[in-house]
């Protein structure tokens, strides 16, 4: 028997027809977003090195300090590295030593979580770094990373070679962390944009790709050259599936998709960076009893620079850049035209009537607002704008509030889809940035944000499809919409 099927709802027109844009097929699963955690007020820079995943199994040291969770507890103003113990202290004095960065440990027996009461719960920071984990995350731990990522943190991954399974349980590093991208409830369908290759490769020195304006490689920290393997793997590129992926550092005779050493992405408003083997990390001292190699001085690489700026651009640090190869200068602006809709139509395309004043549904500031859906039958309404990024920008944000509500009572099926999206100028979807459903109604308006530094240089157009099924209405209501770069 079919659901029964609601009225449809009144609207008010637009004189002015807007121009149809196109139409993009809504997928059939959907995540729920949160707006991001608030900034810390005190040092901006926090960064948590995870410990709960066996790295300091067999020979391995993966820490920057015996002290857990605070490394301070050690020496409280290191200025050498053996100041903290750990296979990771030069790591970890380096960034302190700055004073622009507050350091913590997630120890052994802790479980990752966002959105706790716990201090190291991963909201209270910027950066999560997992140094070569041999325990495979629980559901929620692979949930908890996701989201943190999704709603704007910084994300150290660093592998090992295939094999290398410390605590043998069965799972290694490239294990774990494909594990992570490939089997979680926020979305598994490459969201990085690469997978971890299954190699063990014996010794390379890989060199870092051309570029005098990336980030990672020009940072405060030294310019990086390249860096080495002492057993490791890499990772394969899958642009098709996430355009900001982008290869750094090679293997030897490697380029392009295939044999990236390291490898930096984005997804949703946070920032990911892949390092394909724990030797460019290891200082040479830790604690006693571990076999353990100096990478991090290794002149055959220059791993601390790399390591270092790589920190800086996943937790946001000024000056870190968004990954652009551009150039150019950037002037602290809000882009999108009419951004409020109170101007009607001006500046955006997409279905005619979006854009209205109907009381049906109230705008959070203002009179006008962007009304997509809301009809109880098969529909799909689209609103977009197109807009330049300036190549000098270093920090470029979409917000947007959002607000929906629906008829449908099921729990556990999305029926109706909203697609948020960045697209080229031929509509060929570069980035989709979050997809909601009727599952996330709610009262009021959210605040939702994203981080687009990664379309620095490029005209891009930011759009929304929203898709309803034939029976019950779910409304997608969208107000004050901004990009703010600087």
């Amino acid at each position: 028997m079919l659901r029964p099927r609601s009225s449809p709802r009144s609207r008010q027109r637009l004189t002015t027809a807007l121009a149809a844009f196109g139409m993009i097929g809504a997928g059939t699963a959907a995540l729920a977003v949160t707006a991001p955690p608030a900034a810390a007020a005190t040092t901006p820079h926090r960064v948590l090195f995870d410990n709960s995943k066996a790295e300091t199994a067999g020979n391995a040291d993966w820490i920057i300090g015996t002290s857990q969770p605070d490394p301070l507890g050690q020496k409280a103003d290191p200025t050498a590295e053996k100041d903290w113990t750990g296979a990771l202290s030069s790591w970890g004095v380096a960034l302190q030593k700055t004073g622009d960065y507050s350091l913590k440990t997630l120890p052994s027996g802790n479980t990752i979580t966002y959105g706790t009461s716990s201090a190291l719960d991963l909201q209270n920071f910027d950066t999560f770094v997992l140094p070569e984990p041999n325990v495979l995350l629980s559901a929620s731990e692979k949930t908890a990373v996701m989201k943190f990522v999704q709603n704007g943190g910084g994300l150290f991954m660093i592998s090992d070679h295939t094999g290398s399974d410390r605590n043998n349980d069965g799972a290694d590093a490239v294990k774990v962390l494909n594990d992570l991208m490939t089997n979680n409830s926020v979305d598994s369908t490459d969201p990085f944009g690469f997978s971890i290759d299954s190699l063990n490769i014996g010794t390379d020195n890989p060199r870092a790709v051309s570029s005098t304006t990336d980030p990672v490689l020009n940072g405060s920290f030294g310019k990086v050259t390249g860096s080495i393997i002492r057993n490791g793997t890499t990772a394969t590129l899958k642009p098709a599936d996430n355009p900001a992926v982008k290869g750094l550092v090679y293997r030897t005779g490697s380029s392009g998709n295939t044999g990236a050493f390291f490898a930096t992405s984005t997804f949703g408003s946070g920032r990911v960076a892949f390092w394909g083997d724990s030797s460019p990390i290891d200082d040479g001292t830790g604690q006693s009893g571990n076999t353990l190699y100096d990478g991090w001085n290794d002149p055959a690489g220059t791993d601390a620079a790399l390591a270092l700026n790589g920190t800086q651009w996943l937790a946001g640090a000024a000056g870190s850049g968004s990954g652009g190869d551009g150039g150019g200068t950037c002037t602290a602006a809000q882009l999108l035209a009419n951004p409020g809709f109170e101007s009607g139509g001006s500046a955006w395309s997409g279905t005619s009537g979006v854009i209205t004043t109907d009381s049906g549904e109230a705008a959070r500031t203002g009179t006008y607002k962007a009304w997509l859906d809301g009809y109880g039958s098969a529909r799909t309404d689209t609103l977009s704008q197109s807009v330049t990024v300036p190549a000098g920008c270093t920090s470029a944000k979409l917000s947007f509030s959002l607000h929906i509500d629906t008829a449908e009572t099921t729990t556990t099926t999305a029926y109706d889809t909203l697609k948020a999206q960045v697209v080229n100028g031929s509509g060929t979807v570069l980035s989709t940035l979050a997809t909601y459903s009727n599952l996330n109604a709610a009262s009021g308006y959210t605040l939702r944000t994203f981080d687009l530094g990664a379309y620095a240089g490029q005209t891009v157009t930011v759009k929304f499809t929203g898709t309803e099924g034939s029976q019950l209405q779910t409304s997608f209501v969208i107000d004050d919409t901004a990009l703010d770069v600087s």
